[in-house]
């Protein structure tokens, strides 16, 4: 098949083979791969709206017993500048995003043995208790993971105790690349790619939606990356449980694992080969955190449908090097001047539009 009748097979939402993916993502011009994903974007969505959510991630640990190498944030147990943020700290946190409108909240940090279900459980509690309009969207499967080995029980019997405590939904976080000769070199002591997906398959069976990310720039090939993709989408065929694709890229000025940061291009192309690849997933998002605001617009003409989050506070692709943050004001203004029409969503992709901002126009 040639590139151009392979290009109009994924916009109109034909099924990409593993090695279409890979020649469609290696060899087609990129402006027609951002085509095609707009394309199938506005034949998912007939409407120039584009979403977003008012949230906030809370790092409330940094200590870690994963120690991956691309990590800035982490300290290992036991040093000095590790923290552990009490329920009052994460509670006054949430009180601030919650002034500003947030409906999400992330809860997220290291795997930190010291912390049992418990902490988790009366954390939870007091969000729900005391911001019941605030979805608890928070942790991640490597969080659960540890809790499952900490606690010597299954990571569903962990996400059933934590869900009857108020955690609503998964977040995607720590799926970097699920291959194992990546992780062996960037994240040895992290969860294995099937067990990754084992625990978001848990959550999903659980009623939990979940997101799935994708970190890439590190050391993955090309050929890595769809192999990612591909395992997505196997598992969204089998349960339709992941809202969203976010895939970011890694920022590498800070970390052990050291390397050069990829292009506004290269994130162009791994967001339309998403879309046109990702055919079981509804939503792609702009992950505008690590390449900025002016990609994050950019990323509306290859296949995102949803700007992501405010992201009123964050830590961790900060202390690796991202500098970039936005107010509510500047994100709807970057949507409005790319002929789009922002409009607040929450967690689960209900439009909440009595909460746009008056003077956004």
């Amino acid at each position: 098949m040639s590139l151009a009748n392979l290009l109009d097979k994924a916009a109109t939402g034909g099924r990409l083979s593993f090695d279409e993916g890979v020649r469609l993502y290696k060899d087609a011009p990129l402006h027609e791969l951002g085509a095609a994903a707009n394309h199938r974007r506005f034949a998912m969505y007939p409407t120039r709206d584009v979403t977003y959510v008012i949230d906030t991630t809370i790092n409330y640990t940094n200590v870690c017993n994963v120690h991956c190498t691309f990590c800035a944030f982490f300290r290992p147990e036991k040093h000095g500048e590790g923290y552990t943020m009490s329920h009052d700290e994460v509670i006054s946190r949430v009180k601030f995003a919650a002034d500003q409108g947030a409906t999400q909240i992330m809860i997220q940090g290291g795997v930190n043995p010291e912390i049992r279900i418990e902490w988790f459980e009366a954390l939870f509690n007091r969000v729900r208790a005391e911001f019941p309009n605030v979805d608890i969207h928070s942790l991640s499967v490597s969080e659960i993971n540890g809790l499952s080995k900490v606690e010597g029980m299954t990571p569903t019997a962990v996400l059933e105790r934590l869900m009857a405590a108020g955690l609503k939904s998964l977040p995607g976080a720590g799926a970097e690349i699920l291959v194992e000769r990546v992780r062996k070199r960037i994240s040895a002591r992290k969860i294995k790619p099937d067990e990754w997906l084992g625990i978001m398959r848990d959550a999903q069976k659980l009623g939990m939606p979940t997101t799935a990310t994708m970190m890439f720039g590190s050391i993955e090939t090309l050929e890595e990356r769809i192999e990612h993709l591909n395992v997505m989408r196997e598992l969204q065929d089998e349960t339709h449980g992941f809202t969203a694709f976010i895939p970011w890229y890694y920022v590498p000025f800070k970390t052990p694992l050291r390397g050069q940061e990829s292009t506004g291009l290269d994130y162009l192309r791994v967001l339309a080969i998403s879309r046109l690849y990702l055919d079981n997933f509804p939503h792609l998002q702009a992950s505008w955190l690590t390449p900025g605001l002016k990609m994050g617009q950019l990323a509306l003409f290859y296949g995102c449908d949803d700007m992501g989050g405010t992201i009123l506070e964050e830590r961790v692709v900060t202390l690796a090097g991202s500098t970039n943050e936005a107010t509510r004001k500047q994100l709807e203004q970057l949507v409005i001047s790319a002929g789009f029409n922002p409009i607040v969503r929450d967690t689960y992709w209900n439009l909440r539009p009595e909460m746009a901002l008056a003077t956004a126009s």
